[in-house]
């Protein structure tokens, strides 16, 4: 067991460049919640992968942007905290030129002195022609480790970036049990699952303005009773989520309860209800008592 690795990657990049989905398909499960919409992904979530030579703990990452609001600041903050605990760092970008977005994120990594692997994301849906001038272009901003490219949809390319995470592991017994898939508690999961599904079918500011809080969590043998508070900024918000006769509730409901059940294992019962916290993302009480 002396050769045995275990150490921490962490998922970096802009907004939306695809890092919970590669986080979800490395997994085999969904425990970080993806969206069409940019900034989905808030705190940082630990993934566990156990392999026979390694135990990888990924950490996913909010997006690095120019924040808005103490929310953002926390998000964005998140991100650079982990870029200092881990082994290895994982920048993902999807294949086009490097932007400003980039060489803000490059220009940090410079100051940290860790690994980095860059993970073109999305190849899919370019053709193979067009990543060779692109690589050539990111080898000229960052000694990178490595250059990669994959889709996380298509679970291309995925066991190569596997592969190459234990080069840069420690030797280090396991941190975290076999059975252990992430260090994130079932109810922070759960308020997850219902972010997920409000982002899925509201538009425009909607899902930046939301936040999901357990409030009652009741367990029985075959059932678990489960009530939720969505907090929102303004009336209007609240109108919108709810939907005409509270269609849209009741469908983001189904939805979640339908995915927790299959996270948990188990019936749940779900009532959800929709609240206004006026600024809330500006208010760190609020922010602090929500998890950020």
């Amino acid at each position: 067991m002396s050769n045995f690795k275990c150490g921490y990657v962490a998922l970096i990049g802009k907004p939306n460049v695809g890092k919970s989905t590669l986080l979800n398909t490395i997994l085999g499960e969904k425990i970080s919640i993806v969206s069409e919409k940019p900034q989905t992904t808030r705190n940082r979530i630990i993934g566990i992968k156990n392999l026979p030579e390694s135990q990888i703990i990924f950490v996913d990452t909010p997006g690095i942007h120019k924040p808005k609001n103490k929310l953002g600041e926390f998000m964005v903050k998140q991100s650079y905290e982990a870029m200092e605990m881990v082994d290895l760092i994982f920048l993902m970008v999807e294949p086009e030129k490097p932007a400003e977005a980039e060489l803000v994120i490059i220009n940090k990594l410079k100051k940290f002195k860790k690994p980095v692997v860059l993970v073109i994301n999305k190849i899919d849906s370019v053709s193979k022609q067009s990543l060779l001038p692109l690589i050539d272009q990111y080898k000229d901003l960052f000694n990178f480790k490595e250059i990669i490219p994959i889709s996380a949809l298509k679970k291309d390319g995925i066991d190569r970036l596997i592969e190459s995470v234990n080069l840069y592991l420690p030797q280090s017994p396991k941190l975290y049990p076999d059975d252990m898939l992430t260090d994130q508690a079932e109810r922070f999961m759960v308020a997850e699952l219902i972010r997920e599904k409000i982002m899925k079918n509201t538009q425009q500011e909607i899902p930046y303005a939301v936040a999901v809080d357990i409030e009652r969590w009741e367990e029985t043998e075959k059932l678990i009773s489960i009530g939720a508070n969505i907090y929102v900024e303004r009336e209007g918000q609240k109108i919108i989520i709810i939907g005409k006769k509270g269609e849209r509730l009741k469908k983001i409901a189904t939805e979640a309860r339908l995915d927790i059940e299959r996270f948990l294992g188990i019936k749940v019962f779900l009532e959800v209800w929709v609240k206004v916290r006026k600024k809330w993302r500006q208010r760190d009480m609020l922010l602090k008592s929500l998890g950020y």
